[in-house]
């Protein structure tokens, strides 16, 4: 552009351009920033579960393979010795598969916390599913309802 002798700035062009170059990386950073902010939050969730799990594989060696039974936080905190966090967990059970003979074994927590913008996620239940495979416990997680498959932890 001509500018005259002096003249110093920008044009309304280059400011637009600026502008909208700033829009479309807001628009791609934010929801990829409210997912991986849910996922951290997970991330103590999952923490829980696997102490819980620790503990829980540890009884079944000492007890001759016999689960635990443990209804609630308190149950596990104390027959487990493992604390469990409540901040982001509502309440979690560990608890030998019903119906199956012996050899699974799933420990459920309810989350709660995780995202006010996302209401799908507080209530729902993720699951940690132990199964006994040539006396080895093998773990995977599932979830109980609609958590979105983008937050599940890897197995």
């Amino acid at each position: 552009m001509l500018r005259r002798k002096g003249q110093k700035g920008f044009t309304l062009i280059e400011l637009l351009i600026v502008i909208a170059i700033i829009g479309i990386l807001a628009a791609i950073a934010i929801p990829m920033y409210r997912a991986q902010t849910i996922k951290a939050r997970l991330t103590e969730v999952t923490n829980a579960i696997s102490h819980v799990s620790s503990a829980v594989a540890a009884y079944y060696q000492e007890n001759t393979s016999v689960w635990p039974t443990c209804n609630n936080t308190g149950e596990i905190q104390q027959s487990l010795g493992v604390f469990v966090p409540t901040r982001r967990i509502s309440a979690i059970q560990a608890l030998p598969t019903a119906g199956v003979a012996g050899n699974t074994f799933d420990i459920q927590a309810t989350i709660q916390g995780i995202s006010a913008s996302n209401p799908t996620i507080n209530g729902d239940t993720l699951i940690l599913n132990g199964n006994v495979v040539s006396g080895a416990i093998v773990w995977s997680w599932s979830t109980g309802s609609s958590l979105d498959a983008a937050y599940m932890p890897k197995n």
